[in-house]
């Protein structure tokens, strides 16, 4: 198998890794690091799971970024096959071509004697009609394809059928796939892979097994403020410390959606753009929307806005002192 030097270069170490996403715009935990840095070193795709808004497609955007590599995503849903996700032929200029060979077999066959011998002349021409010059890739043709590498997105796994599931093993664990009518295609270069799955189906073993693990949750009050810092800079430290303390507080609740973080970096340039100084509890019921999704979800918010509020008051002034 072919060695991915163009990305594995540029990985040094753990660290090296953690600066080149913070540099692309992603704060990455210490686990995630991790589990690009040996992706690799170790030629292995990454399935990424855990709820939807936490950072899971991000990853592969800011590592495409940072490696340097083109970035080639595949959307999944019910019902995908690999005539939309490897490749299909392209009718059109085939048509065409077979017009043009129509004109010319005329000229080709006249001085033939007989139907044997029309035959071995036919025998004797390449055939194109099924060849490379036909064929029209799709995403994960288009990533074995690209001399450079490139990092392949796989997004929501769980949404395509247990068939597609199957069909992706040839690529995951040999970087290469099999068509009929040419023979093997093998990567120029491994692509990086990164699958991601926000769990609403179960995987098949064999899909784990050729696959490194990595669970993104919701992050921690300091990562997910640091989160904040490098996606909302205009927000001033003590009211990022606030409506972070408040998402925090939220996702403690039984609701039936919890914010994510692309909600609360959503929620913080809503602040901004409403000219907050600090939370109060009126900006916040008029703002809630924006974190939660669902009625249910909202009436139990807007009743404990106030309890909200006003501990993330208390708290998030009380971090901002400390740490000035």
């Amino acid at each position: 198998m072919p060695v991915n030097d163009s990305a594995a270069l540029k990985v040094p170490s753990i660290t090296a890794v953690e600066e080149g996403l913070v540099r692309a715009g992603y704060i990455p935990s210490r686990q995630i690091a991790t589990a690009l840095f040996l992706s690799l070193r170790l030629q292995k795709p990454i399935l990424v799971e855990g709820p939807a808004g936490v950072g899971k497609t991000e990853l592969a955007k800011a590592a495409a970024e940072y490696l340097g590599l083109p970035l080639i995503r595949m959307q999944c849903y019910e019902g995908l096959d690999e005539s939309k996700a490897l490749y299909e032929w392209k009718y059109g200029k085939q048509l065409l071509y077979t017009q043009i060979l129509k004109d010319k077999l005329g000229d080709s066959f006249k001085d033939t004697e007989n139907l044997a011998e029309a035959l071995k002349r036919l025998n004797s021409f390449s055939d194109v009609f099924y060849s490379h010059d036909f064929l029209e890739p799709r995403p994960l043709l288009r990533a074995l394809q690209i001399p450079q590498g490139a990092v392949l997105l796989v997004d929501e796994i769980d949404k395509a059928d247990e068939e597609f599931e199957a069909f992706l093993l040839e690529i995951l664990s040999d970087y290469q796939v099999s068509i009929p009518e040419i023979g093997t295609v093998s990567a120029i270069i491994p692509p990086v892979v990164l699958l991601t799955s926000n769990n609403t189906r179960d995987l098949g073993d064999a899909m784990k097994r050729r696959c490194l693990h990595l669970h993104i949750g919701y992050p921690d009050q300091k990562l997910e403020e640091r989160i904040i810092d490098s996606r909302v800079p205009e927000v001033s430290i003590h009211l990022r410390k606030q409506l972070v303390n408040f998402v925090q507080q939220l996702r403690g609740m039984d609701l039936r959606k919890l914010p994510s973080v692309s909600e609360t970096i959503d929620w913080a340039r809503a602040l901004i753009l409403l000219h907050a100084k600090d939370l109060d509890v009126q900006t916040v019921q008029d703002t809630l929307n924006v974190l939660l999704k669902f009625e249910g979800d909202m009436n139990t918010g807007q009743r404990r806005a106030a309890e909200l509020t006003h501990k993330a008051l208390r708290e998030g002034s009380g971090e901002a002192v400390a740490a000035n």
